[in-house]
């Protein structure tokens, strides 16, 4: 299957991409070899409620149709720059990324360089060979990670969906079925707020954060995807996962922030049936520290007495969960109906 190119439709389109483009030739550390990137005028995408202005196209973001109304004192800028000196300076023996506060850098050898600064600047400085969509599942991932935190959002490791007009996080490890399960949500009805990344706004001064809806895609594995009934035949497969694809949402994505009534911890078992209860309020702020996005940059972004605030405050206004499911066999489906009958039973959160 084919990679989509950064610049959309360049065969059609070499005669205005002429005009237009603009190429930018890196130097690169002794022993990296430089990789020239062409690009058009900066685009506009949506996610995460941000503008994000970016020189580099993302096929799986919705566009943001810029007005003139339209401020982008808030947006993220996501730029090509030469970002060698700065990690030569700034980078230790041994060590893959630096982090200070309002700051974070780090380096995937063969990809880019990426830095992120004070949640409204994202720049990547890419190695020759660097694949295209390697580069954008890094900005949306880790490079989202610490802006989000960077802009006073708190992200959780998870995927959350929508129900009765709350939202409800899935958190747990990688591999743990956490896209799965939001997608046999789905599947009964319920829409898709965020897979992968959940953002927690506390901003607002609600009871509770709001959650704040990240794109409309889901990555779904082979497996997942047979249970569902799914083809593969149009999907694109996420970079060097040729078993696991990008699902994009044409229906049942939910664009609109909503507070968050409910955290779910999905865990793997040797038990035959799933088991669901409740997380003591002595276990949360752990659980919560453990499933943080990207959280081993907190210390180090002088994060962690607000990443403390934030979780003590959140654990007592919120229902928490865990919920063991068997390694083998495809029960999503089942886990859907027991997460709704303990919800129903217990009753909906105010």
């Amino acid at each position: 299957m084919k990679r989509p190119s950064i610049i959309a439709n360049a065969s059609s389109a070499r005669a205005l991409i002429r005009k237009r483009m603009r190429a930018f030739a890196m130097k690169i550390p002794v022993g990296v070899k430089r990789m020239t990137i062409t690009t058009l005028k900066k685009q506009a995408y949506k996610a995460f409620g941000c503008m994000m202005l970016s020189d580099i196209e993302f096929p799986e973001l919705p566009r943001w149709h810029v007005q003139e109304a339209d401020s982008e004192a808030d947006s993220i800028r996501i730029e090509l720059a030469d970002l060698t000196e700065d990690w030569s300076a700034l980078s230790r023996t041994g060590r893959s990324s630096y982090a200070a506060p309002g700051r974070v850098m780090f380096r995937v050898p063969g990809t880019a360089i990426f830095d992120i600064r004070d949640g409204r600047h994202i720049a990547i400085c890419p190695e020759e060979g660097a694949d295209q969509d390697e580069l954008r599942l890094f900005i949306l991932g880790s490079c989202m990670g610490a802006a989000l935190m960077q802009r006073g959002l708190l992200p959780l490791h998870g995927s959350a969906i929508a129900i009765d007009g709350q939202a409800y996080g899935v958190v747990g490890d990688s591999g743990a079925g956490k896209s799965t399960l939001a997608a046999a949500f789905l599947q009964a009805g319920f829409p898709l707020v965020s897979d992968d990344v959940i953002a927690l706004d506390f901003s607002g001064g609600y009871s509770r954060p709001l959650v704040i809806p990240s794109y409309p895609q889901q990555k779904l594995w082979q497996q997942s995807l047979d249970g569902f009934g799914i083809s593969n035949e149009s999907l694109r497969p996420i970079f060097k996962r040729e078993t696991k694809f990008a699902v994009p949402l044409k229906a049942g994505y939910h664009s609109q922030p909503l507070p968050l009534a409910g955290i779910f911890e999905l865990v793997k078992s040797d038990q035959n049936e799933p088991s669901l209860v409740h997380v003591s309020k002595l276990d949360r702020l752990s659980l919560m520290r453990r499933h943080t996005y990207r959280q081993f940059w907190l210390d180090r972004l002088g994060m962690t007495d607000w990443h403390f605030r934030m979780t003590a405050g959140l654990a007592s206004r919120i229902d928490v969960y865990r919920l063991e499911r068997p390694t083998v066999g495809f029960t999503a489906p089942d886990l859907v109906k027991r997460m709704l009958h303990i919800l129903s039973t217990e009753g909906w959160s105010p």
